[in-house]
């Protein structure tokens, strides 16, 4: 039977009424209901994102990391050369699934740094609708695995709202983390919104992106069983290969010594294979290399190695993760699904991250707030690179490689290296061509309606009672089986953090604002209006290596007036280039989870908490204050904790003594302990800090108490100011994921004894100031 698909749920049928007092003499009989399907053909879906990988990365693409699934999927497939993205994850991935551009749906930055501009308030408006709720209204099975990075930050918590999380945005279920990155050894993941850690350890062999994977297959293996006359479709954004580069050992020794020749030498090559597979032209050119990032022959022999060895960890991590999608590909084809699965396989959400600074890092908090690891320190790690001890991030000379043949990094959505990824599609009953390339030029909002274009469904006018703004891509249909079809979409603004680009019918315009591997700004702004733009003519210069700005004022000049039309179209406006300082919701302009709270009681069962819907202990004086029942024998383990053994802190009892331990970037770990243990039975134990004051990033002195005397004080000389971390939570009773202090065990560390609650008290000196944090990154330069 016909249903209208425009407005969203699609409504119940109309039944025929009673006419009768016996149901055996109801004419006509009442038919049973039937369960909502989609439009008659419809494909299954797959979309698989791999997180910070650039154009340049994957075998597919001509790059040095080996992705055999990739390959596979490219030669029963397309390429698609010139596809788009918006230069760092949030913005992609909202963009992805809403088909709309990331600030008219609120994502003009990641979730951590959203302001209070409707094009940066981190919040999709009702009347975007994703894709999950589209085809879930239309008879879909729909669910979500993997790195979401789309829910408010204030959101995450256990007192919700649920309405952003993914299963509230169109996905019956979800496995996986919310937030920007995660340690793939010991993740803090939901199910669904229950928070949840894996039961298997890496000593017995678990790795985040294999349990992805694993529930990805049994969820569709589920679907063909129940439901096989229904399509389904899968989401699956994995967490590789953002830092931290987790993988193991096998996969980085198969590239030990790969990467010797250096970043310059592997551009060259790259270069010369995209030529040889036909994903650039014959003529391109290695776009200029980055200012101030040096070359191969200018690093010392020790700085090379340090290099290499990086590569060689992050070269491994992506062959991981391609292989754990060859896994899902090949359960598809088992099933029979696979030919009727319309798969895309986007092979980066932004260009490859320029985040581990000159010379990489192996803690990439350590070096976003200003202290760079040297050479002989990341090579006295070489024996552990890639386990749970490490937090690796390769230099910036790798991530100019990895986005060849293009210029810049992710972050910077004026150039090619920050927002032109590789991207295949896969559909053998779809697609005629198998290996084909296509130039068409393309952006991730496409993916939407070219979806809806071939499942038969249209773009719904209302979801859920609320009219929907239009869908802003165009799809990518017309492509598929005509390689020669003209460019339909044709004009595409960019901008990220300042950074500026508009494309218009090959020429592009674009204007660099800041520097990605600078994470703590000097305190001095650099005006909008003294950034200088440059143009591309793209139809005859591939790789915007040659600017024409000089050549082409008045093309310019049009291009410039294009760019603010289709910013203030899109809410792009005002620009809003703060980096450190919107990660803190008072400077950023938004609501937190806390507000002005300085008082928080937990109970002892309390859910863990991201860092934006934690008590902020940083930069202030703070107490902490837990009334226990110490049992006979005495008590272990953590009453609360933050972060892990990369930052953080934590309050515990140690051979029965209250302890205090303040890890400092994984350099130090400062500790204060009670001498002596602490007698069984009722007790409150406390922790004051006072803190220096004077800006961030400053020490401060710790006191222990217990039953209101003071039993032990310590100094705490550097105080970390802006993050702990991303793959890290607030626990109450545990220190889940890494433990900040070797103190106590990895997993095993509840708190023995009996807590009662455990309050939070934040004093009022709260140092945010750009003074201050200038002369906090000065001091560490």
């Amino acid at each position: 039977m016909d249903v209208s698909r425009e407005r969203l749920p699609i409504p119940d049928p109309q039944l025929p009424p009673a006419t009768a007092i016996d149901v055996r003499d109801q004419r006509p009989p009442f038919p049973p209901r039937q369960p909502l399907r989609a439009p008659e053909g419809a494909p299954n879906v797959v979309v698989v994102l791999i997180d910070d990988m650039g154009f340049g990365a994957p075998s597919a693409f001509g790059g040095p990391c080996r992705m055999p699934t990739a390959d596979r999927l490219a030669d029963g497939g397309l390429r698609y050369s010139r596809f788009h993205v918006t230069a760092i994850c949030s913005p992609t991935r909202q963009a992805l699934l809403t088909g709309r551009n990331h600030h008219s749906v609120g994502m003009g930055v990641t979730t951590e740094m959203a302001s209070a501009a409707p094009g940066y308030c981190g919040v999709r408006p009702l009347s975007a609708a994703t894709i999950g709720q589209i085809l879930q209204g239309n008879g879909y099975s729909t669910a979500a695995f993997g790195k979401w990075h789309q829910t408010p930050a204030r959101d995450v918590s256990a007192a919700g709202p649920f309405d952003r999380w993914p299963t509230g945005e169109g996905f019956d279920a979800f496995y996986g983390f919310l937030c920007a990155e995660m340690n793939h050894w010991y993740p803090l993941l939901f199910d669904g919104t229950k928070p949840v850690e894996p039961t298997r350890r890496p000593e017995d062999g678990y790795h985040l992106s294999e349990d992805l994977v694993d529930h990805a297959i049994d969820w569709v293996r589920d679907q063909r069983s129940l439901k096989p006359d229904h399509p389904f479709f899968v989401y699956l954004p994995f967490g590789a290969t953002h830092a931290p580069y987790h993988v193991p050992p096998e996969y980085r020794e198969r590239y030990r010594g790969k990467f010797d020749h250096g970043w310059d030498a592997q551009r060259e090559i790259t270069l010369r294979r995209q030529k040889e597979i036909g994903v650039v032209p014959p003529d391109a050119e290695l776009a200029p290399w980055a200012e101030g990032v040096p070359h191969w022959d200018e690093l010392s022999a020790a700085e090379r190695r340090a290099a290499a060895s990086l590569m060689e960890l992050y070269a491994g991590f992506a062959e991981h993760t391609d292989v754990q999608v060859g896994r899902f590909v090949d359960a598809l084809e088992e099933l029979g699904e696979l030919d009727n699965t319309l798969f895309f396989y986007i092979l980066g959400d932004n260009g490859a991250s320029a985040e581990g600074g000159i010379g990489g890092t192996l803690n990439e908090h350590r070096f976003a707030s200003g202290i760079p690891d040297s050479a002989d320190f990341i090579n006295s790690q070489d024996a552990v690179l890639g386990d749970a001890t490490t937090h690796a991030h390769y230099p910036v000379g790798w991530a100019l490689a990895m986005n060849t043949p293009y210029q810049w990094t992710k972050q910077v959505a004026s150039h090619f290296g920050g927002i032109r990824d590789g991207m295949i599609v896969h559909w053998p009953a779809g697609i005629a061509e198998r290996g084909g390339i296509r130039h068409q030029f393309h952006h991730v909002i496409d993916v939407v309606p070219t979806i809806l274009e071939a499942a038969g469904i249209p773009h719904p006018v209302e979801v859920n009672g609320v009219a929907q703004q239009p869908i802003e891509g165009t799809s990518m249909l017309y492509s598929f089986n005509d390689a020669e079809a003209p460019d339909r979409h044709t004009v595409q603004y960019f901008e990220m953090v300042g950074n500026r680009g508009i494309y218009h019918d090959g020429w592009m315009a674009v204007t660099r604002h800041g520097t990605p591997w600078v994470m703590v700004q000097d305190g001095i702004r650099r005006s909008f209006d003294e950034d200088r733009w440059e143009l591309y003519n793209t139809n005859e210069d591939w790789t915007q290596a040659h600017d024409l700005a000089a050549e082409h004022p008045e093309k310019l000049r049009e291009l410039q007036q294009l760019f603010l039309i289709e910013a203030a179209k899109h809410n792009v406006l005002p620009l809003d280039d703060r980096m450190t300082e919107r990660e803190n919701p008072l400077e950023a302009g938004r609501l937190d989870l806390m507000g002005q709270r300085r008082s928080v009681t937990f109970h002892a069962g309390a859910k863990r908490l991201t860092e934006e819907t934690a008590p902020n202990v940083k930069n202030r004086s703070h107490s902490l204050t837990a009334e226990v029942v110490v049992p006979p024998g005495g008590a272990e383990g953590v009453l609360v904790a933050q972060g892990g053994r990369f930052g953080g802190w934590s309050f515990y009892f140690h051979e029965g003594r209250p302890s205090y331990a303040y890890n400092y970037f994984g350099l130090v770990v400062h500790r204060v302990r009670a001498p002596h243990p602490v007698p069984p039975g009722e007790h409150e134990i406390r922790l004051e800090f006072r803190y220096d004051g004077g800006g961030v990033g400053r020490g401060g002195d710790a006191t222990l108490l217990v039953d209101g005397q003071e039993v032990a004080t310590g100094r705490i000389d550097a105080t970390i100011p802006y993050y702990f971390a991303f793959d890290e939570t607030f626990d109450i009773g545990v220190d889940r994921a890494t433990p900040v202090t070797d103190d106590y065990p990895v997993l095993d560390n509840r708190f023995t004894g009996r807590l009662h609650w455990l309050r939070v008290d934040l004093g009022d000196d709260l140092h945010t100031d750009l003074a201050a944090e200038h002369a906090f990154r000065t001091a560490h330069e």
